[in-house]
Order: structure tokens, then sequence, then C-alpha cells
């Protein structure tokens, strides 16, 4: 990553970021550097900003620049769990840990990387770094994908997702106990203000968001949810539960305002500690097919690590009412 810092000149007519960033980047593309802007790469006095924010003089301009991207993607025999595949689409449960599809800092080890060794014809579908890519789950959750094989497929699909007619259920371990059974998030989701990997509900040009959420189990300090997303936003799941009170366990980029020093059971907090990740699964995905036009569901359960945190919670005292 090249970080730069520019100072825009004091006396210097007022001009839009992208522009003075086009003139100090020569080797950067004006596209490029909108993009930049875009993902929170670039921060202007500290904050993340728009491609139409005016300069007026005396801004400090920090620009982070990420290593360039292979033209393509390289196929690479990553073993898949594969719930379904025929000649148009292929489900698979993923992994916590995998990264969906090559991005900075990822050009290798992605699924993308593992579907195109196990699908032959899927170079092009969707984009040249992202084939066959119809929606993503974050590196660190775990659970159910599909992924187009043909244009058609990827086309269907995309547009099931637009709509947002698509069933997806996640499960989630959480800090705290709602003083409800059931409820729904709704609101703006965006970059953050200053933490561009981060995403907030405080931003200022945010998209619409909804989540629906039942208790499942509760346990002291701790519960179980069901999630229904109604909308797909970037770290939705993440930064609702996170602004409601709710942080997930062991997320690593949304703060739990110290929850988890209120755990006294020094295994239970070794085993949250071992998650590195946030306790996070997609566990139902369901969608028509895009050709056949029957209605398909996938389901799997969580994998060993969330599973150990059930079972030693299970244990220790009995579960709430559903």
């Amino acid at each position: 990553m090249n970080h730069l810092l520019l100072i825009f000149p004091e006396e210097s007519e007022p001009t839009r970021i992208d522009l003075f960033l086009s003139r100090e980047l020569a080797s950067e593309s004006r596209m490029a550097i909108q993009r930049l802007v875009e993902n929170g790469y670039v921060l202007v006095n500290g904050k993340s900003v728009r491609t139409s924010l005016k300069l007026k003089g005396g801004e400090r301009v920090e620009v982070d620049i990420p290593p360039p991207l292979p033209a393509q993607p390289l196929a690479e025999a990553i073993p898949l769990e594969i719930l379904y595949e025929d000649s148009d689409l292929i489900v698979i449960n993923k992994p916590a840990g995998m990264v969906v599809h090559p991005g900075a800092g990822n050009t290798s080890g992605t699924l993308v990387n593992a579907l195109l060794a196990h699908c032959t014809d899927l170079a092009g579908i969707g984009g040249e770094l992202r084939p066959g890519i119809v929606h993503r789950l974050d590196k660190g959750t775990s659970g159910v994908l599909v992924a187009a094989k043909n244009d058609r497929a990827h086309q269907l699909l995309s547009e099931q997702f637009s709509v947002h007619s698509v069933k997806r259920i996640y499960q989630a371990l959480i800090y705290g106990t709602p003083s409800e059974d059931t409820g729904k998030i709704e609101g703006i989701i965006g970059r953050h203000p200053t933490e561009r990997l981060r995403m907030s509900g405080k931003a200022k040009n945010g998209k619409r968001a909804v989540t629906r959420w039942k208790v499942k189990e509760r346990y002291s300090r701790i519960s179980l949810i069901e999630l229904r997303l109604e909308t797909g936003r970037t770290h939705q799941i993440r930064v609702h539960l996170t602004e409601a009170g709710f942080p997930l366990l062991g997320d690593p980029l949304y703060p739990d305002g110290g929850r988890s020093n209120n755990i006294t059971d020094s295994k239970l907090r070794g085993i949250i500690n071992r998650l590195g990740r946030q306790a996070l699964h997609a566990r139902c995905l369901g969608f028509i097919h895009p050709v056949s036009g029957e209605y398909m569901e996938f389901t799997t359960e969580p994998p060993e690590d969330i599973q150990e945190l059930l079972t030693y919670m299970r244990k220790g005292a009995e579960p709430g009412e559903e």
C-alpha cells in the first residue's frame, strides 16, 4: 500500500478533490482516482469525502494506493464443500477465512480462484476479477453462497438479489440479551466517515438497510439470534447489531464496547478469543433457479468454532424459549 500526503495550496482556486488528485497523480486515471475516493482510500483532514468535494485551500489530503491487481485471477485447486451443482450454477458452503473474490491484499486463495479451477468454463462471467460472483459473504462469515456458471444465470440471479427476493437467513452470537424476542432494525448504511474499512449507520450518503431478527437462545450475557435480510448492504448485520448495542462475538473490525471483558468464565472467554472472526453464519439461502424456474433452498449448520461455543454454553445453562 503506497501512502501519500498532499497539501492543497492556500492560494489555489477551489477545486474538486478528484480533479486535484488527477493533476497530482499523473499515473492514475481519473476513474481510478474516483474509485479510490468512493472506497475510502482518500481522506481530507482525516475524514472520508465524496468525489464532488471542493478543496478551498490548506486541506491535508491523504491517499492510500493499493497495489495493482493481476489482469485475471489464476485457477487454484482449493477444496470446496459443494452443496449443489449443475450446468448453470454452483452452491457452496463457504468456510470462514476465505475471501470471495480477489482484491487489494488478496490476489490468491479466494473463492474465485477455487471456482476457476473447479468450473473450467467460468472465466469472464460477471467480470474479469469476479467471474460468477452474484453476492458476497465477508471473509470471516461462513455459510451458503451461490455462483453463476454462465451469463444468463448470472443476470437472472443478480436480478433476484437486486429486488431482494432471495431468502437469506443468518445465525449470530451476540453480546447482550435483547428485551424483546423479535424486532426489526432499519436505517441507512454507508462508508464510515473516518474509518475506511468500516461501514456506519451515521454515513452522510448511505443506502437503506433492513434487518429482521429473532432470539433463538438466551444465555448469561450472550444470545443466539436468527436474522433475515431484506436488503444486502456491506457489513449490514455487523453494523446494525453493533450500533443497536449487541455486537457480534469475536468481530475484529467492529468494537464490542468492552463487552468481552465482562465475560467472567475464563474458558468461555478463551473459546471466544480463538474465534478470530465474527460469530456469524449464513445458514440458509433460497432462490428461483434461473433456468428451470424451480425454487431451491439450501441450509447448513454453523461450523465447528461456533458449534464449540454453543455446546459449551448449552452445557452451562438451559437456553430460554424461542
